[in-house]
C-alpha cells in the first residue's frame, strides 16, 4: 500500500462562528490523484486553503511527508514542498509572464536551478512561451490558468492543489488542462484535486472523496463511487442528462 504524503486528522475550520469544516480526515497517497467532490458551500475551497496555511483551523492535523504542518503560514507550506493553484488563479496581473513565474520560485535560493525551469516551463507552455513579456492580466482565462499551473510548478511541489483548475474554461481548454494534470502526475507530483467536472475528474483519479456540509461523506475508488447511483443523481447527474456534479464554491 502507498503510504500517505498528506495526513488530514479531524480538522475543523471556520469563519467567525462559522464552522466550515467540521472534523474532515482525508489523505493523499504519494504519486496519486485525489479527487474533493461535493456541492456548492460544502467546504473544498476551505480545506485548500487550510492545507495552504491561508486559513489557520481551529483543531486537527495536518502532516505532510512526514511532518506536521498544522497552523504554519503558507510560505512554510510552500518551502515544505506544497504548490495552490486557487479558483480564482490570483495572478499579478501588472507583472509580465515571465516575472509570474519567477514569482513561483520566490522560496528557492538555487538561480541556475530557477532560469533552467524557467525555461523548462516556457517550453512545455508554448503560448506562455509567445507572451513571456506580456502582461498576465492580458492573457486570456486558459493561457492564465496555464500561467498559475506554471507558476505553481516553478516551486517544484511534492503535493500541487489544484481548486476548479477548469472552471470557466473552452472545452477544448479543458482538455488540454486535463492532459498537463495527467502529465504533471505521472512525472511523480502528487495531486488534490476539486473540479467541478466531475466526470473528466473520475476519469484521471486515483482516490475520491465527496464532502457535504464539511464533512466527508465518502472516500473510495472512482468505479465504486460511479456505480453507487445516489451519488451519481446527487453530484453527477443523470447519464441521460450527461450533468456534471456541481463543486464550485
Amino acid at each position: 500500500m502507498t503510504a500517505a504524503l498528506l495526513q488530514i486528522d479531524q480538522l475543523v475550520a471556520a469563519y467567525g462562528k462559522i464552522e466550515a469544516l467540521k472534523g474532515v480526515s482525508l489523505s493523499v497517497a504519494a504519486g496519486s490523484v485525489t479527487c474533493l467532490l461535493g456541492p456548492n458551500g460544502a467546504g473544498k475551497t476551505t480545506l485548500m486553503m487550510t492545507i495552504a496555511g491561508l486559513l489557520r483551523p481551529r483543531s486537527g492535523t495536518i502532516c505532510f511527508d512526514g511532518r506536521e504542518l498544522t497552523g504554519q503560514p503558507p510560505h512554510a507550506v510552500v518551502a515544505q514542498g506544497i504548490a495552490l493553484v486557487p479558483e480564482q488563479r490570483l495572478l499579478f496581473p501588472s507583472m509580465s509572464v515571465r516575472d509570474n513565474l519567477l514569482a513561483g520560485a520566490y522560496s528557492r535560493n538555487d538561480k541556475q536551478q530557477i532560469a533552467a525551469d524557467l525555461a523548462r516551463m516556457l517550453a512545455r507552455f508554448p503560448r506562455l512561451k509567445e507572451r513571456a513579456g506580456q502582461r498576465a492580466g492580458t492573457l486570456s482565462g486558459g493561457e492564465q490558468q496555464m500561467l498559475a499551473l506554471a507558476r505553481a510548478l516553478m516551486s517544484r511541489p511534492k503535493l500541487l492543489l489544484l481548486d476548479e483548475p477548469s472552471l470557466g474554461l473552452a472545452p477544448l481548454v479543458v482538455e488540454d488542462i486535463f492532459r498537463l494534470i495527467v502529465e504533471i502526475s505521472t512525472e511523480g507530483t502528487s495531486i488534490l484535486l476539486v473540479e467541478q467536472n466531475a466526470q473528466m475528474a473520475l476519469k484521471l483519479a486515483h482516490h475520491v472523496y465527496l464532502i457535504e456540509q464539511g464533512r466527508i461523506s465518502y472516500s473510495g475508488a472512482p468505479a465504486q463511487l460511479a456505480a453507487d447511483q445516489l451519488v451519481q443523481r446527487a453530484y453527477l447527474g443523470s447519464a441521460k442528462a450527461g450533468m456534471t456534479c456541481s463543486s464550485t464554491q
